[in-house]
């Protein structure tokens, strides 16, 4: 109950790196399509507009892995979903800290995997989508080797000398599920200790030596990205007796298998590295950019969604909206107006409701209205947005149309004595 309540506060409160990415990113075309919190672990899905109504199957979740499962600052927070028919997740983690506790990080993955599930018809566990990321503050550290090696090493850019006795490439060669998990090359220094705004590892009273200050605890590559392709599965082995259940596992593991031939999907990364230019943490931040390559399994939206004539605040609008494939619509799917620009589906300036079952039955053209009265007086560049509430996500949208400045506002002005300028 302790946990819930939690988490429910969690979400009901809006942080502040959600407003500062969303701002950031809306003028550049990208939307907040999703997101969890879990107090200080949070994890943000954005996309460009154009990508968004082929994003389906939109579930988070979480896992606490912390004292008694009740301390929020370690666990992990996943989102998944379907991009153009694959599916993907995004698992964010912060595992157990220190040295001594490689094992223990370990095995707190594995609870993270074996605790968070989804719908159970299409990928029940993490590991069952076609491309996962798993990233975060995982915590390993670089052991065995002596500060005076580390200084030597850090200084000189020579990181190559010190992946050897990386806590997680060592747990690689054991641990048959991080082999499964690839990684880039650590080409950066290690972004773990630092004393705030500066560049300088954990500093102590001591004395300073090229940065690196006396009693500091050991520099490590703490923040990481890893990703994994989900592999082809073998054929199934011959069997005598074949039941029905072993010929519908068989069937099913060929459909499977012809469909990633069908729709195949790669990843390649471009980039990893960190940026010290961030001070606000003793954390430097760590950053991949990744080229995904896939054949869509679909290239249409659900439903086409057009404004239709003029539109102003002087005069009722027409919305009108048509389904181009079968999806599960309800009375409770709505149609936002949004101005250009906006950061989420909860950025609109109104709605109206679609017609009862009219979209499920009917293959014809269909049409709502917008009162003037909620039509914005100044008028903007605007879209249109089919939300389908079974789906909880965006299912279409126009192309940009031009809102008209009213009358009203048109008239105010000229009796201010303002005047547009050309």
């Amino acid at each position: 109950m302790v946990k819930m309540l939690q988490f429910i506060i969690d979400m009901a409160v809006e942080d502040s790196w959600s407003h500062l990415f969303m701002s950031s990113l809306a003028p550049r075309g990208y939307l907040k399509v999703s997101s969890i919190r879990m107090q200080g672990l949070l994890l943000l899905f954005f996309s460009k507009l154009a990508h968004v109504p082929f994003i389906r199957d939109i579930q988070d979740t979480y896992s606490r892995t912390g004292i008694s499962g009740y301390w929020g600052n370690k666990g992990g927070v996943s989102i998944r979903l379907s991009f153009y028919g694959h599916m993907l997740c995004f698992l964010n983690c912060h595992l157990a800290a220190h040295m001594q506790y490689a094992s223990q990080r370990v095995d707190e993955f594995e609870y993270i995997l074996d605790t968070q599930t989804f719908d159970p018809k299409k990928t029940p566990q993490i590991l069952d989508h076609k491309l996962v990321f798993w990233f975060g503050d995982l915590n390993f550290r670089i052991q065995d080797h002596g500060m005076h090696f580390l200084r030597n090493c850090i200084t000189s850019h020579k990181f190559n000398l010190l992946w050897s006795k990386d806590q997680l490439t060592m747990m690689k060669k054991t641990e048959a599920l991080l082999q499964e998990f690839d990684e880039g090359p650590l080409d950066f220094q290690p972004t773990y200790k630092f004393d705030r705004f500066s560049d300088c590892y954990d500093s102590r009273p001591h004395g300073t030596w090229l940065g690196f200050h006396g009693k500091m605890r050991k520099p490590a590559w703490t923040d990481r990205i890893l990703w994994r392709v989900k592999p082809k599965e073998p054929p199934p082995e011959e069997e005598k007796d074949e039941d029905r259940d072993s010929v519908l596992d068989e069937k099913n593991t060929k459909k499977k298998q012809e469909e990633e031939e069908e729709f195949p999907l790669k990843l390649k990364q471009d980039s990893y590295t960190s940026n010290m230019e961030y001070g606000v943490s003793d954390h430097k931040p760590v950053i991949g950019i990744f080229t995904l390559e896939l054949r869509k399994m679909y290239e249409t939206p659900l439903v086409r969604v057009c404004a239709e004539g003029e539109w102003s605040a002087d005069f009722d609008a027409i919305v009108i909206y048509s389904p181009l494939q079968p999806f599960p619509s309800s009375a409770w799917d709505w149609i936002g107006l949004y101005k250009v620009g906006f950061t989420s589906v909860s950025d609109y300036i109104t709605y109206t409701w679609v017609k009862d079952d009219e979209v499920s039955f009917n293959d014809e053209l269909a049409q709502v209205y917008v009162s003037k009265d909620e039509i914005p007086l100044l008028g903007g560049e605007c879209v249109l947005c089919y939300y389908c509430s079974t789906l909880q996500c965006i299912v279409g949208i126009s192309s940009p149309f031009k809102v008209q400045e009213s009358k009203v506002a048109v008239e105010g002005r000229s009796s201010t004595g303002e005047h547009r300028r050309p």
